[in-house]
């Protein structure tokens, strides 16, 4: 009671600090964009030096690398549990109680705790290194041993650092969290790119050790994560308050709090890493599968890996963070109507969330799919017709996969966790089912089919449950998708003509320069002629408010 009315009186601001409080979020808002905005961008382009310089092995080494990252992004997330969302909403609850020493008495027994995890993750990613190569990689994986065991690594001290990036996130101190991400993002590729130009440039000339150090690259910027994190502790002179705190007010069990964060995140943890999941099934039933019914060898299995998996992953990424973006905004305000029982708020909300999904990512994948052929070389090489086939299919697949993610999170907000569990064990074991069989007809089709037919169902008793839930209008929703389908017709014949246009200037094998020239100004126009229309018939203002509104003010329309 007596913690409620603390929390209830620190509620009543006077309007001086509700605007501090207005200004911290607005500028901890802009460093997390920010700090995400570089570090995607540093993910995408780093590729184009580190593919040029793995030479004619290009291919294979993307494989090789994606494939112990997928496993290695599945012991992430198992090794978090949730723990950093946690550890900074207990954060921010001891503060608002006047009661810091219980925060750096429970920062210091999660850090104890998430340690001891991160030691069994690694320990367990580290000694089965043999066989979850043999899983992903095939009879002949041998090569990926090395890869999955310099990743280890990185996740024995991802636990420990993400209790105190909760920390800092609770405090609201986000520079500093959105710092220690950055330098993480900018250190792991400047060992990257270093180790593979000094191997396969002036070294052994081994595409392998080149991967394994590009791994091994996750472990260096995490460090160098950990550095800027104890900088800022230092700085603020929070590490020694959390090395000795002082008397406390309240009494807490990390254990308990870990046991309990464990319960509620084992649901999104399962569900949300579907599509890690699935590469996985993806790695490890075509590199087995594809000896039965072919005589490719492995580096050749590893190439055509390359075409429908790595080599379009690293850009569909990228879309993807697009769709984990707008549900991560959207999460919070439909948990918020629920709870308070604003059943036609809930509803606007849940159809209004596809509108603003299909109006940002279906003009993306149009014009990326469009694209194709000056986007694969300006990362890769200039696209045979398998290649540009299966970009094109994995493209148009990202808005499935997208949409995805954005309808399972309201079901768990709700309190349906078990029925999305339900759901999402159909789409696997469909998935599981569909998978063999797609292989041997349709070769490197095969797992993109077998994804696309599993998500359909997935996706459509997610939206289905969704509306019985909600009751959201279908009607105004059909509408206002409508809307951005007929921007998204419009620009895409504006690229078409440009791309066209350029194509009589560039010839018809653009080389890198060309490409981007082609990519920058068949894509702008096609960008500039969607955002036209969407201010011509209001859809700006009716997606993004007044910042719509200031938007077309920008643009003169």
């Amino acid at each position: 009671m007596e913690d409620s009315e603390k929390i209830m009186n620190t509620g009543q601001q006077s309007p001086k600090t509700a605007a501090k409080s207005k200004d911290q979020m607005l500028s901890g808002a802009a460093w997390r964009t920010g700090a995400d905005m570089i570090g995607k961008i540093l993910g995408v382009i780093y590729i184009i030096p580190w593919y040029a310089w793995m030479g004619r092995f290009g291919n294979e080494a993307n494989s090789l690398f994606s494939m112990g990252y997928n496993i290695y992004a599945l012991f992430l997330l198992i090794s978090t549990v949730g723990i950093p969302a946690a550890i900074a909403r207990e954060v921010a609850r001891y503060n608002t109680l006047d009661d810091p020493n219980m925060a750096y008495r429970l920062v210091r027994q999660m850090l104890g705790v998430m340690l001891v995890l991160g030691i069994v993750a690694s320990g367990l990613m580290f000694f089965l290194a043999g066989p979850l190569s043999a899983l992903v990689g095939g009879k002949d994986s041998a090569d990926l041993i090395p890869v999955m065991k310099s990743l280890a690594l990185a996740v024995l001290i991802f636990p420990s650092m993400s209790v105190i990036r909760g920390y800092f996130q609770g405090l609201n101190q986000v520079k500093a969290y959105a710092m220690s991400q950055l330098l993480e993002q900018i250190v792991r590729v400047i060992w990257m790119l270093a180790a593979t130009f000094a191997i396969m440039k002036l070294g052994s000339h081994n595409w392998q050790n080149a991967v394994t150090q590009s791994t091994l690259a996750a472990f260096i910027g995490m460090l160098g994560s950990y550095a800027v994190l104890f900088y800022y502790l230092q700085k603020s002179g929070n590490l020694n308050k959390l090395i000795n705190p002082g008397p406390v007010k309240s009494k807490i069990n990390a254990l308990e709090i870990f046991r309990s964060t464990l319960h509620t995140a084992i649901p999104f943890i399962v569900i949300g890493s579907a599509i890690q999941i699935f590469k996985i099934i993806d790695n490890s039933t075509f590199m087995n599968m594809m000896p039965w019914v072919t005589n490719y060898s492995h580096n050749e299995l590893l190439v055509l890996m390359s075409y429908f998996s790595a080599n379009t992953d690293k850009l569909t990424m990228v879309l993807l963070g697009v769709a984990l973006t707008l549900g991560s905004v959207s999460d919070p305000l439909i948990t918020e109507h629920y709870v308070q029982g604003n059943r036609r708020e809930l509803a606007t909300l849940v159809g209004y969330n596809f509108q603003l999904y299909v109006g940002f990512m279906l003009p993306a994948v149009i014009g990326m799919s469009l694209l194709t052929k000056p986007i694969y070389t300006i990362f890769y090489q200039i696209p045979s017709g398998l290649q540009s086939s299966l970009f094109v299919f994995a493209i148009l697949q990202t808005f499935l996969l997208g949409l995805y993610m954005i309808v399972y999170p309201p079901l768990t907000v709700m309190d349906h966790k078990r029925l999305a569990m339900r759901i999402f064990t159909l789409t696997l074991v469909i998935k599981l089912v569909s998978q063999v069989p797609m292989i041997l007809i349709f070769h490197t089709y095969g797992p993109l089919l077998a994804t696309t037919v599993s998500f359909l169902v997935g996706v459509f008793l997610f939206i289905r449950k969704l509306h019985e839930l909600t009751h959201f209008s279908i009607k105004n929703t059909v509408r206002g998708i409508q809307g951005a389908t007929l921007l998204t017709g419009f620009m895409a014949i504006v690229v078409i003509i440009v791309e066209i246009i350029l194509g009589f200037i560039f010839g018809k094998s653009p080389g890198r320069i060309a490409s981007v020239f082609i990519a920058a100004i068949a894509g702008g126009a096609g960008f500039y002629t969607y955002l036209w229309f969407a201010a011509k018939l209001g859809l700006l203002e009716k997606w993004f408010g007044p910042r719509g509104l200031s938007l077309r003010r920008k643009l003169h329309i």
